[in-house]
């Protein structure tokens, strides 16, 4: 299969995901901050992490990379709405929630990535 298709089928998967995770976790939790699209990007990194790390230390296949990575991966997260609700917290007054979602975001988002390649690591 090539990679636009990869690409593309992955993301058929990951982009109704987000919009499940997104409404899922709002139903459940304080509307003030954007916890779906949290749980959504926390998700996404923590899976491409895993996936970038099985490609790299166990010669896992490029296609993966493209399918999982790119596809389902990029779909799942949202740099893009997360930018928008932050500004949105900004714009109503609440810039420390603003600061928070963006300090909280970027923290868990590295350390969830970073756990997701340690993680592929030690599976072997």
């Amino acid at each position: 299969m090539n990679g636009a298709l990869l690409v593309a089928a992955g993301a058929a998967v990951g982009a109704p995901l987000r919009y499940l995770t997104d409404r899922a976790v709002r139903a459940r939790r304080d509307p003030l901050l954007p916890w779906g699209t949290f749980a959504a990007n926390l998700l996404g990194s923590a899976v491409l992490g895993l996936v970038t790390g099985a490609v790299q230390a166990h010669g896992a296949s490029p296609q993966l990379q493209l399918l999982v990575g790119t596809g389902f991966c990029g779909a799942l997260t949202t740099y893009s709405t997360f930018s928008y609700e932050t500004l949105r917290l900004a714009e109503s007054g609440a810039r420390r929630w603003a600061a928070v979602n963006v300090a909280g975001s970027l923290t868990a988002g590295l350390a969830a990535v970073y756990a997701g390649w340690g993680l592929a690591g030690l599976i072997g």
